[in-house]
């Protein structure tokens, strides 16, 4: 797809348990459109002629950097342009580099392929693209963390600490560089408890309605 009036698009703003990286792939599966989440810091180190490890270091998914970042406004302060004061090593200039590039890329997906993305605050960075949908998958914490244990390797001791410390670094995040509380519905076209639902559900629910957006934008009353 080519056209940004066709092209499929869905945010996903997925809380730590709540399946984002089960769900958004079958999600883009079913709609036809590319998956963005590893494949973004690869296009923004090519596009920024920089090596991969260096775009990783500063993607919003890795939490290691979430961690870095918000150490940095808590203890360092903020410098220009709202971008935390440089840790030894990396520039001011570099970090906002980063972070624009990457909401490029989202913007060029979106007019261009469509697509699904993971994070990386999308919801907002589309947030006036008439044909994004944005979605908000979430649950109970207890939830979530039966969730994640049932899904990934690890146990439930770890996964709470994990879900406490993710959640709150990507909250955080998203309050300092965009303004918003990624928990606040009213960002969101669908909040769907994706703990209660199983994601085979969720998928369906996500699909139908990317698909009735669509079919909204292009009636005869559309621009």
């Amino acid at each position: 797809m080519t056209d940004n009036v066709t092209a499929f698009i869905v945010t996903i703003s997925a809380s730590y348990g709540a399946g984002g990286t089960h769900i958004g792939p079958g999600v883009a599966k079913e709609l036809g459109v590319p998956f963005l989440d590893r494949a973004i810091p690869a296009i923004v180190a090519e596009s920024l002629a920089v090596p991969l490890k260096d775009a990783v270091a500063h993607d919003e998914r890795r939490e290691s950097r979430l961690h870095r970042v918000i150490s940095v406004l808590a203890h360092a302060g903020t410098g220009p342009f709202g971008m935390p004061d440089p840790m030894p090593g990396e520039s001011t200039r570099s970090a906002r580099d980063f972070r624009d590039r990457t909401e490029n890329t989202i913007r060029e997906m979106a007019d261009t392929t469509g697509g699904v993305i993971l994070g990386r605050a999308a919801t907002v960075v589309l947030r006036d693209h008439p044909n994004a949908l944005h979605v908000r998958l979430d649950g109970p914490v207890d939830a979530r963390v039966r969730q994640a244990v049932r899904f990934g390797d690890t146990d439930e001791e770890h996964a709470r600490r994990h879900l406490e410390d993710t959640d709150r670094v990507r909250e955080d995040y998203m309050k300092h560089f965009y303004r918003v509380d990624p928990r606040d519905p009213a960002l969101y076209h669908l909040v769907i408890d994706s703990t209660a639902l199983d994601f085979d559900t969720c998928i369906d629910i996500i699909v139908t309605a990317a698909r009735v957006l669509c079919d909204t934008n292009e009636g005869p009353d559309a621009a």
